[in-house]
Parts: C-alpha cells; structure tokens; sequence
C-alpha cells in the first residue's frame, strides 16, 4: 500500500499542489500588474483552474506511467485527449456562462505551455533513469 501511495498518488497530488500554487499566483501578479485588485470571475475562475490543473496532472501520470515503449509516441498519445478533455471543460463552463471570444484559443495556449513544460520534465527523469540503470547493468 505505501508503495502504491509514493508511485501513484503522492506525486501526482504533490505536482497538483505546486502546478496550482504556481498557476494562481502567477495570475494574480498579472492581474496586479493590470492594476485589478480583485479577479472579476472570482471563485469560479478558481474552480476552473483547478479542473484544468487536475487535467494536467492526469496528463503527467500518463506520461509517466503507461507503457508506450516510444516517448514521443507517448506523448502525442497523452496530449491529444487531454487537450480534447479541456476543449470539453471549456465548451461545458460555455453552457453555463458567457465565455471569452478567445477562450478556446486561451485554453490551448496556456495547456500546451504546460504540457510541454511537464513533458520536458518527464522527459529528464526518463533519461536520468535510463542513464542509471545503464551504468548498474555495466558495473556488474
């Protein structure tokens, strides 16, 4: 069980923690660097960052964790339903209120930004292993 709890669930839940940390606090210096003091979609905008922050450390999970023998491969196996998933959520939040005309825009912007982002890092721990586990098999 702790096992299933450090591979699985702690790293995604800690990545969650921090991608939303950074998420929020970088929109709030833009917005006070725009001279709003308040987000004018309040807590809803929050919700929605959550949902898609949620996305994002499902996309990380995928990465890392299915089996896919080519990364690239891999990668464009994760990015294309997940990035379908936040066209979802954004046309879903469309039903409920009005939506920015560039919405779908934004949303493709900002979630490739960060999965590109998630990616590279993927990316490194795969090589920082592969190189490990390369020079345990030639030391014995």
């Amino acid at each position: 069980m702790k096992e299933i709890w450090n591979k699985y669930i702690k790293t995604p839940v800690f990545i969650y923690c921090v991608m939303y940390t950074l998420a929020t606090i970088t929109n709030s210096i833009i917005y006070l660097l725009k001279g709003t003091f308040e987000d004018p979609s309040g807590n809803w905008h929050e919700l929605d960052r959550a949902v898609i922050v949620s996305i994002a450390v499902i996309a990380y999970a995928l990465i890392r964790y299915l089996k896919i023998k080519y990364f690239w491969l891999k990668v464009i196996a994760v990015y294309v339903p997940t990035m379908l998933l936040t066209f979802l959520y954004v046309f879903l939040r469309g039903l409920t209120v009005e939506l920015a005309s560039s919405a779908y825009r934004d949303i493709f912007i900002n979630y490739t930004a960060g999965f590109i982002f998630v990616t590279i890092v993927v990316f490194v721990i795969t090589v920082v292993k592969n190189k490990r586990k390369n020079a345990a098999k030639k030391a014995v």
